[in-house]
């Protein structure tokens, strides 16, 4: 027996592989569209199920070529996004990408610290909700009340926060990425104190990051009990909306019989003459309060562009736009006075 000084054989030394663990990537995309929405997609979108993994590189390849600098997610689930929100056109989703990570970069004060934590206080007020059911065509209903927040108790950018985060949390769903979604407004107690927070610059920034900068088809906009005053709302925001998307508003007033043309009683809660009880938002603010580590995780930087010139272009081009719409609101003031 060798003692314990006496070296092995090397006829006997076995190398062993060594193993490295490989890091962990985006999991594999799997479809979850069922049978019917494959067909929808198919036929309203321009998404053929045998090209799907191909369009989704085309487009990974052209970000990469055009912004290699941007850091931000590229896996397939989440450039599927764009691509179903401007119908598999390759130049229409980059530039809705682009817009998408421009404005997450020029517009700290709302996505700084973007988590559901710190919005507690809007979705406990009931400022937005999202309705438990889906309507006929699948597409989820998000409810605002804006008359339900009061400018003293915090700025109007809080409701925007809370707004953002809800549609993100929605368009996880590929279904409500294939059906869109729509908007149900209840202005019921807005008046002048809250409607005169909103001018011009705000009015083209919001519907720039919701009709030019997110992934969602927004389907309908209902509005129901409008104050005169929403009129001159109203004038503010036409202006920067196209004319898809105006074509889509519908004022109904205080009739319910013509919203539930719109949004069947079955889905909607009594308080607009539905049958689906009273309405409740804590189930909506536990799921996105539920989603704070993955918001965390979403918000924790900001994108990082290739082009610092045209991101100092665009803030240039920003900070002109301010001046003239707030020039343009002094305008609107009165007509909002007038309206009250």
């Amino acid at each position: 027996m060798a003692d314990e000084t006496t070296p092995l054989d090397s006829s006997l030394v076995v190398d062993l592989p060594v193993h490295h663990e490989a890091p962990q990537g985006p999991p594999r995309y799997e479809c979850t569209l069922s049978p019917e929405l494959i067909t929808k997609a198919r036929e309203e979108l321009q998404e053929k199920p045998e090209w799907r993994l191909r369009d989704v590189q085309a487009l990974r390849d052209m970000i990469l070529k055009e912004h290699p600098n941007l850091r931000t997610r590229l896996d397939d689930a989440f450039l599927l996004r764009f691509l179903r929100a401007r119908k598999f056109d390759y130049d229409r989703a980059l530039q809705l990408f682009v817009n998408y990570h421009s404005g997450r970069r020029g517009w700290p004060e709302l996505f700084d610290n973007l988590r559901p934590s710190a919005i507690k206080a809007v979705l406990d007020l009931g400022f937005v909700t999202v309705l438990p059911h889906p309507d006929p065509d699948g597409r989820r209903v998000i409810c605002l009340r804006p008359g339900r927040w009061m400018p003293h108790n915090y700025p109007i950018i809080e409701n925007l926060r809370a707004l953002y985060l809800t549609l993100e949390k929605l368009i996880q769903s590929e279904e409500t990425q294939v059906n869109g979604i729509v908007i149900l407004a209840d202005y019921n107690g807005v008046g002048l104190s809250q409607a005169s927070h909103l001018g011009p610059f705000l009015a083209k920034r919001v519907v720039g990051l919701l009709q030019d900068g997110f992934p969602v088809r927004i389907k309908a906009v209902n509005i129901i009990n409008e104050p005169r005053i929403f009129k001159g709302i109203f004038a503010i925001i036409r202006p920067f909306l196209k004319e898809k998307i105006t074509n889509r508003f519908f004022l109904h007033g205080s009739n319910l019989n013509s919203l539930h043309k719109n949004v069947p009683r079955h889905i909607l809660p009594q308080e607009y003459g539905g049958s689906a009880g009273v309405l409740d938002t804590a189930l909506w603010n536990q799921t996105l309060l539920a989603s704070e580590e993955e918001f965390v995780h979403h918000f924790s930087h900001s994108p990082v562009t290739d082009d610092e010139l045209l991101q100092q272009h665009l803030m240039s081009e920003s900070e002109a736009a301010e001046v003239q719409c707030e020039d343009s609101f002094r305008g609107v003031k009165s007509q909002l006075y007038y309206c009250y």
